[in-house]
């Protein structure tokens, strides 16, 4: 019975391990030349016919630079133990992380910024970060869990009121997410968003397959229209780059940065308290 449990599991991380192969553009040749490895032993490992050491999977992971929850996902589909951690940002064991973000957010005051998970949750935001939010009149509480960004940007109530090109805008956000899917299954959290967010009215149909072609660059210039005053942004994304936790890795720090004077005074202003009386 043990050799038919594994025969089972040895098929499934074969068909997983394919997948990400092919997301990444490797061949097998190439996959095996990247690992160290040859053709053949990646052609048997697909089909189930070998069973990969916890050091093969890794060292396959690593050359197709798997993110860490993936490289959970491969190694628990062979067989073995997840390596990377995954703890709550406000959990023992990151505070060090926390704190950097902390440290970000506040050096970027006067200008708006926040902290996002993969699934575009809103974890931190600084001060004027919140203030530009409630100005555009969005609410940041509620009771269905944290704010999401991806809600907004595609909900009819949403930013799609107050950003000129919006379509421009939501179609940055939505092929991001479709770039972070990639490799996971219709079960993932972020999968089941981006279907939610899809299905909302007035959503352009050309969002529903992923351009590859589209700007992946983490760079956007954004305008929104506040009762007759053009505010120009140009957002930029951040992200760890070594992290050993899976929570760390995902984190993106999203900061504006105002691209005319107008916006400069509207962002001061507005951290001051005084943002109302240029509205």
């Amino acid at each position: 019975m043990a050799n038919v449990a594994y025969k089972q599991n040895s098929s499934d991380f074969g068909s997983l391990l394919k997948k990400w192969r092919k997301v990444k553009g490797f061949s097998q040749l190439d996959l095996a030349m990247a690992a160290d490895s040859s053709a053949r032993h990646i052609s048997f490992i697909e089909t189930g016919r070998s069973q990969p050491s916890r050091e093969m999977v890794l060292r396959l992971a690593v050359a197709m630079e798997v993110p860490l929850r993936d490289r959970n996902r491969l190694l628990n589909e062979a067989g073995y133990r997840s390596a990377y951690t995954e703890r709550p940002l406000e959990g023992k064991g990151l505070e060090q992380i926390k704190r950097a973000l902390s440290f970000i957010l506040d050096k970027q005051e006067p200008y708006p910024a926040l902290v996002m998970n993969r699934c575009f949750d809103i974890l931190m935001i600084n001060h004027t970060g919140a203030k530009f939010v409630s100005a555009l009149g969005l609410q940041l509480g509620g009771q269905n869990g944290p704010p999401n960004i991806l809600r907004m940007s595609l909900h009819p109530d949403g930013f799609r009121n107050v950003v000129k090109d919006w379509e421009q805008s939501a179609g940055h956000m939505i092929h991001r997410a479709y770039r972070q899917l990639r490799g996971q299954d219709e079960n993932d959290r972020l999968a089941i968003l981006l279907k939610e967010v899809l299905a909302y009215p007035g959503v352009p149909e050309s969002f529903q397959v992923e351009d590859p072609t589209k700007d992946a660059l983490p760079v956007l210039p954004i305008e929104f229209m506040l009762n007759g005053l053009n505010l120009s942004w140009i957002t930029t994304v951040a992200s760890f780059g070594t992290p050993q936790d899976v929570t760390a890795e995902e984190v993106m720090v999203e900061c504006m940065f105002p691209s005319d004077e107008q916006t400069d005074r509207f962002a001061k202003a507005l951290s001051n308290g005084n943002g109302q009386d240029l509205i």
